[in-house]
């Protein structure tokens, strides 16, 4: 990770240093509440698909990659602010900053393009099931998941150079509670134009142009479900894409409204807010989502509770 090349050696996080501390406090208990459900989710997903030889299918298996991906990417922010939370106004050295930075955009672009691929297996299911399990081996999968993070650590790289190779003189306090590319950009002195420039670019292609593709593939497979005659047959198809398509909804919401926003209208008291949603939410989504809307997983939940999970 690229050190700064400045006189500043360490920052603070503003986070939530302005509430007292009855707030933090139940702000501590809600978050890690939040945190814990999220991690126990996504490991029960892994482990349920990992042991249950019905789920081994390409859905499943880039369904547990996205959960391990969403568990680092919240290990990368979480812990931090949970211990900000307790006892504000500790000092993160640039080297732990730009380490963060590159956990959190390594494993949100992860997702980001995880969910595309998600999208393309659904596509496949239903717009050419014939050839299905052909363009979708498991030579294919191994691919895919692994162009995603490849994709994840060439961008995380970009960024973290493009801002760690900015002088940082005096100011030192990120008005988020975790290092991100926005308010470090802020604290820069010297013109950040080539930067934001930078910025504004990688989040189009990690954003719009993944939420172009799912939705052409979801045009597509919604105007391939219409044409099945049987209205089960239709109530089944739709079924294998409503909790995709929940997840793909909030998680580029949330993502757009914070990075596609113009600098002009950038609050970036509005952004810590949403992120929070984004960083604290989000990953508990996948556990609670898939496994209330999707009957295979709910079933391998009960095969394992029964205790009659095949091994």
């Amino acid at each position: 990770v690229p050190k700064a090349n400045s006189t500043v050696t360490e920052f603070l996080f503003e986070g939530f240093s302005s509430f007292g501390w009855q707030h933090r406090i139940v702000f501590f208990v809600v978050f890690l509440t939040l945190y814990l459900l999220a991690l126990s989710g996504n490991v029960i997903i892994v482990t349920i698909i990992r042991l249950d030889h019905h789920l081994h299918t390409p859905m499943y298996f880039f369904l547990s990659i996205l959960s391990i991906s969403e568990t680092c990417y919240t290990v990368a922010i979480i812990p931090r602010m949970l211990s900000d939370l307790l006892s504000p106004h500790q000092c993160i050295a640039t080297q732990g900053c730009a380490t963060q930075l590159f956990f959190y955009l390594t494993f949100g672009i992860n997702d980001c393009f995880l969910l595309i691929v998600m999208g393309y297996d659904r596509y496949v299911a239903i717009c050419n099931p014939l050839r299905y399990s052909i363009i979708m081996s498991k030579r294919s999968c191994v691919y895919l998941a692994s162009g995603s993070l490849g994709i994840g650590l060439s961008m995380a790289i970009v960024q973290v150079t493009s801002v760690f190779g900015l002088p940082f003189c005096d100011a030192f306090i990120i008005s988020h509670f975790f290092c991100d590319v926005r308010p470090l950009l802020k604290l820069a002195c010297t013109d950040t134009t080539v930067n934001e420039i930078i910025n504004f670019v990688v989040s189009v292609c990690v954003l719009i142009l993944p939420m172009g593709l799912v939705f052409i593939s979801y045009v597509l497979i919604i105007s391939t479900i219409l044409k099945i005659a049987s209205a089960e047959g239709r109530k089944k198809a739709f079924a294998t894409c409503a909790s995709h398509l929940t997840v793909v909804i909030i998680h580029y919401g949330c993502t757009s409204i914070i990075y596609l926003k113009p600098k002009s209208q950038s609050s970036l008291g509005q952004d810590r807010l949403i992120s929070v949603i984004y960083t604290v939410i989000t990953p508990l989504l996948n556990p609670v989502v898939y496994s209330l809307r999707n009957k295979e997983v709910k079933d391998a939940l009960c095969r394992a509770v029964g205790g009659k999970l095949p091994l």
